[in-house]
């Protein structure tokens, strides 16, 4: 009889989801139009290529990252997992709606437009929140700060580029990208307290039922 799979190779199926439709997708998008240094490039493959060995490979498991920041609980494996799982939906979900404009690069691509659908209305990078979210899940199945240390250098890396991606942007979309920049958050939804406020006939109004009372 085979022995189930472990928690680990659990955790990992998202991923290879995840590496598959990447893999699948990768030739379908336009033509470059505009594209960002070899140098600028090497500032996030550099740190992503850092933060997947700590995830996924033993050859940086030295001290103190092979140490535990969490005990070796089934559940919160599974709330690993389940993160996991919940990103690896999210950056795909952000990868079919952004189509052919997508780009490993910061690129602008042929007849390139603006995407605001999906995940894009909430937030204006979801593929690096996804992959955000996906990484803190494989951290907690891991339970090792190596796992976290992963997740900061993800996320320094990913804000980083998006950055350098909101200023080509805003160069070429100018008001409408500064209106979307408004309308949402950087990597995650943005929040904003509704204040209710009368309107300028009810303030007129007031004030003259103030003056006539004085």
């Amino acid at each position: 009889m085979k022995n189930p799979l472990t928690l680990w190779q659990i955790e990992l199926i998202p991923w290879y989801f995840f590496g598959a439709y990447w893999a699948i997708t990768w030739l379908r998008v336009k033509r470059t139009k505009t594209a960002e240094p070899l140098v600028d490039r090497l500032t996030t493959l550099g740190p992503m290529l850092l933060a997947f060995l700590l995830l996924f490979s033993r050859s940086l498991r030295i001290w103190p990252l092979r140490l535990r920041f969490l005990p070796a609980e089934e559940w919160i494996a599974w709330s690993g997992i389940a993160l996991t799982s919940a990103g690896v939906v999210v950056a795909i979900w952000a990868r079919y709606c952004i189509g052919q404009y997508w780009s490993a690069r910061v690129t602008l691509k042929e007849g390139h437009r603006l995407i605001q659908s999906g995940p894009y209305a909430f937030v204006r990078h979801p593929i690096y929140t996804g992959m955000l979210l996906a990484a803190m899940g494989t951290a907690l199945v891991m339970g090792e700060w190596r796992g976290v240390l992963a997740v900061l250098v993800i996320l320094a890396a990913h804000s980083h580029k998006a950055l350098r991606e909101e200023k080509l942007m805003t160069a070429e979309f100018g008001e409408e990208y500064a209106a979307y920049r408004q309308s949402t958050g950087f990597l995650f939804p943005r929040f904003r307290r509704r204040t209710s406020t009368s309107s300028p006939e009810l303030q007129t109004g007031d004030d003259e039922r103030a003056k006539r009372a004085g």
